[in-house]
């Protein structure tokens, strides 16, 4: 049984979960409470020293990194549902969005969700017991980011990342103007990488996501809401956490 570490159907959690959704495999859910900080504790680090979710157990052995995940699984469970493109060239295309996710997309409104909402898990702590829970956080970086956020991060960063919101929605909603999906003329890793990242933006980013400014962006990300696994996926996986289950394929 495969078991996934993850934080739920939400940014780069949600995109190994989709695709195992998508795909029908069966797996053990180990949902993360990211308030209390579980995934710096000693037990999860033994699993990802890296201290980050997802992970993805399979057989002992583990897998790491969100976009990485999805590849796996399609390599390693191979299903009827196929999530890449047979044409090489196409396959490219598809490796050219989930790198351009992970690189680009996926940063700029990480900064401003960091700012708006994960600040606030810790403003409450006294000095002493934030440094202590920074000293749990293995990656450097990760330790930067937490006490900007808990600082506020400089406005000038903030108006350079919505900058970069902005022209990924143009970029998106440009392209599904004239595609069903991002990459090879089928719903892919593609979708479901920037998916993770897109959904809900209406909500969050009402401003650069709606009905006049993006419509094709917005078609496309009620399209995706609408597929069965989809809808099953936030159906089973709580957006509050609870004990893990098992999800059967």
């Amino acid at each position: 049984m495969l078991k996934l570490y993850s934080f739920g159907p939400g940014a780069n959690s949600l995109k190994p979960l989709l695709t195992l959704y998508e795909k029908g495999i069966p797996f053990e859910q180990h949902l993360l409470n990211p308030a209390k900080f579980e995934h710096h504790s000693d037990w999860f680090k033994a699993i990802n020293p890296r201290g980050q979710v997802p992970a993805l157990a399979d057989n002992g052995r583990v897998v790491t990194e969100s976009t990485v995940i999805c590849e796996y699984l399609e390599d390693a469970h191979p299903t009827e549902v196929k999530l890449r493109p047979d044409d090489h060239h196409d396959r490219a295309q598809m490796r050219v969005w989930t790198k351009w996710v992970d690189e680009y997309f996926c940063w700029c409104v990480s900064t401003i969700g960091w700012h708006r909402y994960i600040g606030n898990m810790v403003k409450s702590l006294s000095d002493a017991e934030f440094e202590e829970k920074v000293k749990a956080i293995p990656i450097p970086e990760q330790q930067l980011k937490w006490r900007r956020a808990r600082e506020g991060f400089p406005q000038d960063l903030l108006d350079e990342e919505m900058r970069k919101i902005a022209v990924s929605v143009r970029r998106l909603d440009d392209h599904l103007a004239d595609h069903e999906w991002l990459a090879g003329g089928m719903f892919s890793l593609a979708d479901i990488c920037n998916f993770a990242i897109a959904n809900g933006m209406e909500n969050g980013f009402s401003d650069l996501v709606n009905e006049s400014d993006s419509p094709h962006l917005l078609r496309w990300i009620r399209q995706i809401n609408e597929r069965p696994a989809c809808r099953e996926m936030f159906a089973q996986v709580p957006h509050e956490l609870a004990p893990a289950k098992k999800k059967e394929g």
